[in-house]
């Protein structure tokens, strides 16, 4: 699985993300509204790590563990980590939410699980382990899933951009595209993260949060 978006070098020794400057800001304060004031997140396929630390440094209540199966990916986080020095920001884990041996083997310690325009670059079975994983790794019930990015809405006409869009990832691979909302609630539930939230964010893009259920078995 590829996580990355188009990127282009940094002068730190990092990658830039375009997206990543247009969906900072709203994303941050979504977190700032759902997430406790101290605490544990691990973030799912964090590409360029440039979320990873404007979110650490917006945080400081927050220890950020950000994760990505691509080396390139790890190699950029750790470029933009070493400039920022923030003591709540950690180094990336080798995690691919497709290969559930790659998840930490902790049972569960993490209080947020954030994935950001993962789902809809990715095969199937990476979501699938991503709903499978979040619900391991949250901490206790009520514990969040946050994700981020563009879906395909039951009786909601899709923006013309995301049409083009979703063309463009299936171009790319087949077995990427923008996924069926209810698909990927469906998927929630049946792992134990019910949907409480959806918000509609710039770009028509979407926020969905989830919370881990009391009484989940592991």
């Amino acid at each position: 699985m590829n996580s990355l978006d188009t990127v282009m070098p940094a002068p730190s020794g990092g990658l830039v993300s375009p997206s990543v400057a247009r969906n900072t800001a709203p994303l941050l304060e979504r977190l700032r509204a759902h997430l406790p004031g101290r605490g544990r997140v691990l973030e799912i396929a964090s590409g360029s790590g440039e979320h990873a630390v404007a979110f650490a440094r917006a945080l400081p209540g927050i220890d950020w563990t950000p994760s990505d199966p691509s080396a390139e990916a790890r190699a950029s986080i750790a470029a933009w980590r070493e400039a920022a020095d923030l003591p709540n920001l950690a180094a990336p884990l080798a995690l691919d939410a497709a290969d559930a041996g790659s998840w930490p083997e902790d049972a569960a310690p993490f209080d947020a699980v954030v994935c950001i325009n993962m789902i809809h670059i990715s095969p199937w079975a990476a979501t699938e382990g991503l709903m499978a994983g979040a619900a391991r790794m949250l901490r206790h019930p009520g514990g969040l899933l946050c994700l981020y990015g563009p879906y395909r809405e039951a009786n909601v006409p899709l923006a013309p951009s995301n049409e083009a869009f979703d063309e463009s990832l299936k171009a790319r691979d087949p077995d990427w595209g923008l996924r069926a909302l209810e698909d990927v609630v469906q998927l929630a539930e049946n792992a134990g993260l019910a949907f409480t939230l959806r918000n509609a964010m710039p770009a028509n893009n979407l926020c969905l949060l989830f919370r881990r259920v009391q009484g989940l078995s592991r």
